[in-house]
Protein backbone atom coordinates (compact mmCIF):
# COMPACT_ATOMS: atom_id res chain seq x y z
CA UNK A 1 0.00 0.00 0.00
CA UNK A 2 1.54 3.18 -1.10
CA UNK A 3 1.72 6.02 1.57
CA UNK A 4 0.16 10.14 0.81
CA UNK A 5 3.71 11.25 0.65
CA UNK A 6 4.66 8.01 -2.11
CA UNK A 7 1.49 9.26 -3.89
CA UNK A 8 2.41 12.71 -3.66
CA UNK A 9 6.18 12.33 -4.97
CA UNK A 10 4.68 10.06 -8.19
CA UNK A 11 1.57 12.54 -9.08
CA UNK A 12 4.90 15.50 -8.83
CA UNK A 13 6.86 13.13 -11.02
CA UNK A 14 4.43 12.84 -13.49
CA UNK A 15 3.23 16.34 -13.31
CA UNK A 16 6.55 17.59 -14.89
CA UNK A 17 6.69 14.46 -17.48
CA UNK A 18 3.31 15.62 -19.02
CA UNK A 19 4.88 19.15 -18.85
CA UNK A 20 7.77 18.13 -20.59
CA UNK A 21 5.90 15.78 -23.25
CA UNK A 22 3.76 19.57 -23.55
CA UNK A 23 7.05 21.65 -24.08
CA UNK A 24 8.06 18.82 -26.70
CA UNK A 25 4.89 19.28 -28.66
CA UNK A 26 5.11 22.58 -28.66
CA UNK A 27 8.36 22.62 -30.10
CA UNK A 28 7.30 19.97 -33.07
CA UNK A 29 4.61 21.96 -34.02
CA UNK A 30 6.93 25.24 -34.16
CA UNK A 31 9.09 23.35 -36.36
CA UNK A 32 6.36 22.03 -38.55
CA UNK A 33 5.51 25.52 -38.69
CA UNK A 34 8.85 26.49 -39.77
CA UNK A 35 9.21 23.97 -42.80
CA UNK A 36 6.58 25.73 -44.70
CA UNK A 37 8.79 28.54 -45.14
CA UNK A 38 11.90 27.57 -44.81
CA UNK A 39 14.21 23.92 -45.21
CA UNK A 40 14.23 22.55 -41.77
CA UNK A 41 17.69 20.62 -40.86
CA UNK A 42 18.80 17.43 -40.04
CA UNK A 43 18.16 17.69 -36.35
CA UNK A 44 14.93 19.85 -36.87
CA UNK A 45 13.57 16.80 -38.75
CA UNK A 46 14.69 14.20 -35.94
CA UNK A 47 12.82 16.61 -33.06
CA UNK A 48 9.62 16.38 -35.31
CA UNK A 49 10.23 12.69 -36.02
CA UNK A 50 10.94 11.54 -32.43
CA UNK A 51 8.39 13.51 -31.26
CA UNK A 52 5.51 12.37 -33.75
CA UNK A 53 6.34 8.86 -32.64
CA UNK A 54 5.84 9.86 -29.25
CA UNK A 55 2.40 10.98 -29.94
CA UNK A 56 2.02 7.52 -32.14
CA UNK A 57 2.90 5.88 -28.78
CA UNK A 58 0.42 7.45 -26.70
CA UNK A 59 -2.44 6.98 -28.65
CA UNK A 60 -2.16 3.23 -27.44
CA UNK A 61 -1.72 3.90 -23.81
CA UNK A 62 -5.04 6.08 -23.99
CA UNK A 63 -6.93 3.94 -25.37
CA UNK A 64 -6.08 0.87 -23.13
CA UNK A 65 -6.88 3.28 -19.96
CA UNK A 66 -9.95 4.52 -21.24
CA UNK A 67 -11.48 0.96 -21.75
CA UNK A 68 -13.16 -0.67 -18.64
CA UNK A 69 -10.76 -1.45 -16.53
CA UNK A 70 -7.70 0.09 -18.59
CA UNK A 71 -6.10 2.06 -15.43
CA UNK A 72 -5.47 -1.51 -14.51
CA UNK A 73 -4.65 -2.95 -17.29
CA UNK A 74 -1.82 -0.46 -18.07
CA UNK A 75 0.15 -0.67 -15.77
CA UNK A 76 0.82 -4.45 -16.69
CA UNK A 77 1.00 -3.43 -20.36
CA UNK A 78 3.90 -0.72 -19.49
CA UNK A 79 5.67 -3.56 -17.63
CA UNK A 80 5.49 -5.52 -20.66
CA UNK A 81 5.80 -3.23 -23.58
CA UNK A 82 7.99 -0.43 -22.08
CA UNK A 83 8.48 1.55 -25.21
CA UNK A 84 4.64 2.46 -25.22
CA UNK A 85 5.20 5.18 -23.03
CA UNK A 86 6.73 8.36 -24.79
CA UNK A 87 9.99 9.46 -24.08
CA UNK A 88 9.08 12.03 -21.52
CA UNK A 89 7.92 9.33 -19.13
CA UNK A 90 11.14 7.20 -19.78
CA UNK A 91 13.71 9.72 -19.76
CA UNK A 92 13.74 10.77 -16.30
CA UNK A 93 15.05 8.76 -13.69
CA UNK A 94 13.18 7.53 -10.33
CA UNK A 95 14.98 8.85 -8.35
CA UNK A 96 14.95 13.11 -9.93
CA UNK A 97 11.91 14.77 -8.85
Amino acid sequence: MKTVEEIKILLHKNKLRLHQELLQSKEAMALIKKATHTQLTVEEKLKIRIQMLDICKAIPALTVFLLPGGALLLPLLIKLIPDILPSAFRDLPDNKV
